[in-house]
């Protein structure tokens, strides 16, 4: 009945109106679609194949902490150690997250100046420079949480024979995925002991509060009071003689 006076209505409707709605449908705007992509945005896939968007591709690192689901913070020494720290306001857990392809990340201690890394063994590590094993598949999952897995090392599972009888097909080789992970200790664990679904590889990033910012604030006033300090001899001295020859110009103008 519903559909039966909805077409009645149509019927009764001033065509002159239709037309004049007939051009705003067609200034509708339309997402441009490249061939085999998805219009929406929301849908598009990553490296892996997975659904996720990742916004902040191409832009400037983002500064957060990952706080683990097992209540600790990610956190990343000078020395290269790895480990979960309980406290709010620890300066090695402040990170630094570089998209360094899609769905790819590189995560840099910002007060240890390292790379978070994974080697073939499955152990963390903070690295120097960066490298291969400091380049992390990125997922997000339910409820807010990431999991960062290695994209260069994981778990190759051979390819199984099907049940007995012999006309079944044989499964293809699946990869394990090693992931990042902060046991309820606050320890590390091996890569290859993790799963996506293991709490201790959930992590939440978590946006830095004022006390954060403020240590923030006064790294970057050391570095720069370091950088100034670090200036070769011949610079400063250099500086000084064109101070003092600016001063002395100064000087003699209201004289000639």
């Amino acid at each position: 009945m519903v559909i039966i006076q909805l077409l009645l209505l149509l019927t009764f409707v001033d065509p002159s109106v239709l037309e004049s709605l007939t051009p705003r449908l067609a200034r509708t705007p339309k997402a441009s679609c490249a061939r085999g992509q998805t219009c929406d945005p929301r849908q598009r896939r990553d490296a892996g194949g997975r659904g996720g968007v990742y916004e902040h591709l191409g832009g400037a690192p983002r500064r957060r902490k990952l706080y683990c689901a097992t209540k600790y913070h990610l956190q990343i020494h000078p020395n290269g150690k790895i480990d979960g720290s309980l406290e709010e306001n620890n300066p090695f857990s402040i990170l630094e997250i570089t998209a360094v392809d899609v769905g790819v990340v590189a995560i840099k201690g910002l007060f240890s100046g390292r790379y978070l890394a994974m080697n073939a063994k499955g152990r963390l590590y903070a690295s120097e420079v960066f490298n291969q094993e400091c380049e992390f598949l990125e997922r997000i999952h339910e409820l807010g949480y990431n999991t960062y897995a290695s994209r260069h090392h994981s778990t190759t599972q051979s390819p199984s024979a099907g049940a007995a009888g012999g006309g079944s097909k044989r499964r293809a080789s699946a990869k394990r995925q090693w992931y990042v992970s902060i046991n309820g200790k606050g320890r590390p664990r091996r890569g290859f002991k993790t799963r996506s679904t293991d709490k201790a590889s959930l992590f939440l990033p978590r946006v830095l509060g004022t006390k954060d910012h403020e240590m923030v604030r006064k790294l970057r006033e050391s570095q720069r009071h370091q950088t100034g300090a670090q200036r070769p001899p011949a610079v400063r001295a250099e500086r000084r003689r064109r101070r003092h020859r600016d001063s002395r110009g100064h000087v003699r103008r209201p004289g000639n």
